[in-house]
């Protein structure tokens, strides 16, 4: 097993199984980027790994369509020579991913292999049997995947609600794969362990949005994962319940909303969707919006309504925003950025912290506890979640009598090798991260992040020369332009230093290197910076331009 994404970090899911000649990948997905990486759309997982097994790739088998398990695959297809990409995944995933297929036009490069939860598939010679579990999207999967050596588990992403009945169903599916006999490895989703009892039933999440909306006196703007079916459903049910419209904006969730209800996956009368400008006709007590951006995301539709900037509807005083969504580590600085713009509004704004708006689709302590006490597994290695989450866990295995050199804490890149008599993980170089920036596949290189980063910390000095080419002297000039590091007018006596400098400096170079404007822009940027640096304790990055005339 090498994990190539999802451990030591939330997203990027993608977990690659060997037995001989035969690889399967499990989920490949992408994660948001952090806040210092500027201009990054995407993070994915650095493949070449599962790239340099060539044909004995036989497969990727998607738990769910969430994106931080689905988010790379067409990256992934991209990169693959000479063959298609094969995809195992239930309706919905691949209705989701052929979307994005479409929109990349690499529908060719993959062939999607229809499948849902209680049958067997069978990938060299790997033989998986698919289990339902309860998530916060439809037909989730976790896999019971048979080898040579005996079962490996892996959940995905689960919870069990123990009151629900499907919960109970996919722990006794759990319960019935230690029976056949001792599970060798467990692999099982780590994201709640801090968190203590079982996870809320989703009926308690809607009586809880239904009061919050029904007691709203003005239009209700509600963000929400674009994903996550079921709590779209509910929130349909609970407009029609308190006699609102609903509208829904945002690209990812529109797609998502019409492949759900094309699949036969949402339910509700046509007459309760009105398009958001149609929306504005009615009283205020009648709207319900619907929408993306729960991570500030600057350019999702709720962002752009607390900035004010959005066509579709303006926000107006004592308007409700509801978030029913959890807050991902390291988001925080943007969501609440856009919270305190909608307090600029006028509008009030609750989250899961102010009442239940929201539940986690990702089992507590308890449920993982429940797990595996069902489970028994020889071997134990906590996925999905960062370090801290993943010691967690181990720790709760150890509770549960998993002994403590059969535990397993991994990060991307180690290798965890299972033989008939033993277990044991080593490091390796086998994993690593791509920034995708738009759509370029081979990633923002570490330099150009540099430099991003330069450029926004400490802004770029532009220096204009324009040079007679046969006496090379300077006929105009020199001319400062500052982006990010000065305002000129406010400057003016650190920029004419910075003029006499450039001079004095071209002057001092002798004729031959005058000859050479390589040369002399190196001597202008080198003296540049050795002032600037002295002066303002500021590097702005700094670019020479000569003009021969």
């Amino acid at each position: 097993m090498v994990p190539l994404g999802g451990l030591g970090e939330f997203g990027k899911n993608s977990m690659v199984l060997e037995w001989g000649r035969d690889m399967i990948m499990v989920d490949c997905g992408q994660k948001f980027p952090d806040h210092d990486m500027l201009g990054v759309d995407q993070v994915i997982p650095e493949f070449t790994y599962a790239l340099d097994a060539g044909d004995r790739l036989r497969g990727v088998i998607l738990t769910h369509g969430h994106e931080d398990h689905i988010g790379s695959v067409t990256f992934l297809a991209r990169q693959v020579r000479d063959r298609r990409l094969v995809v195992h995944g239930t309706r919905i995933t691949l209705a989701i991913l052929r979307e994005k297929l479409e929109e990349m036009d690499l529908t060719g490069r993959v062939e999607m292999v229809h499948v849902e939860a209680g049958q067997t598939i069978k990938l060299g010679e790997f033989e998986v049997e698919l289990l339902a579990v309860p998530h916060s999207f439809p037909n989730c999967l976790a896999l019971a995947i048979k080898t040579p050596l005996g079962m490996v588990v892996h959940t995905g992403d689960f919870r069990f609600a123990m009151d629900e009945n499907n919960g109970a169903s996919a722990l006794e599916s759990f319960k019935r794969l230690s029976a056949d006999g001792r599970v060798l490895l467990l692999m099982s989703d780590s994201t709640n362990v801090d968190r203590k009892g079982f996870s809320p039933r989703d009926e308690s999440i809607r009586e809880g949005l239904s009061q919050v909306i029904g007691a709203a006196s003005r239009t209700v703007i509600l963000a929400l994962f674009a994903s996550n079916i079921q709590r779209l459903q509910s929130l349909l049910d609970i407009a029609q319940d308190v006699g609102r419209k609903v509208a829904i904006c945002g690209y990812s969730l529109e797609r998502n909303f019409d492949i759900a209800s094309e699949l036969g996956l949402l339910h509700y009368p046509t007459e309760l969707i009105w398009p958001i400008h149609e929306l504005r006709s009615l009283a205020p007590e009648q709207r319900l919006i619907l929408t993306t951006g729960t991570q500030g995301e600057p350019l999702a539709a709720l962002s752009r309504m607390a900035f004010n900037n959005f066509k579709g509807y303006q926000v107006g005083p004592d308007d409700l925003v509801i978030f029913s969504s959890r807050i991902i580590p390291g988001n925080e600085r943007a969501i609440y950025r856009v919270i305190n713009h909608f307090y600029r509004r006028g509008a009030r704004v609750i989250t899961e912290r102010d009442a239940t708006v929201h539940g986690s689709g990702h089992a507590y302590r308890e449920e993982m506890r429940e797990l595996l006490k069902a489970v028994q597994p020889r071997y134990f290695m906590p996925i999905h979640g960062e370090l801290r989450q993943l010691i967690g866990h181990g720790d709760l295995a150890r509770e549960c009598g998993v002994a403590e050199p059969d535990i397993f804490i991994l990060e991307n890149g180690m290798q965890l090798t299972v033989t008939q008599t033993e277990a044991r993980a080593r490091n390796t170089d086998w994993s690593g991260y791509v920034l995708v920036d738009g759509r370029v596949i081979d990633g923002v290189d570490q330099i150009v992040m540099r430099d991003r980063k330069h450029l926004a910390d400490d802004g770029m000095l532009t220096v204009i020369l324009v040079i007679e080419q046969h006496s090379h002297k300077i006929i105009a000039g020199p001319e400062i332009v500052s982006r990010g590091f000065v305002v000129v007018d406010e400057c003016e006596d650190l920029i004419q230093q910075c003029k006499s400098l450039v001079a004095r400096t071209f002057e001092e170079c002798d004729v031959e290197s005058k000859e050479e404007w390589d040369v002399v822009k190196v001597a202008v940027r080198k003296a540049l910076r050795r002032y600037l640096a002295e002066t303002t304790d500021r590097y702005p990055v700094i670019i020479p331009v000569v003009v021969e005339i």
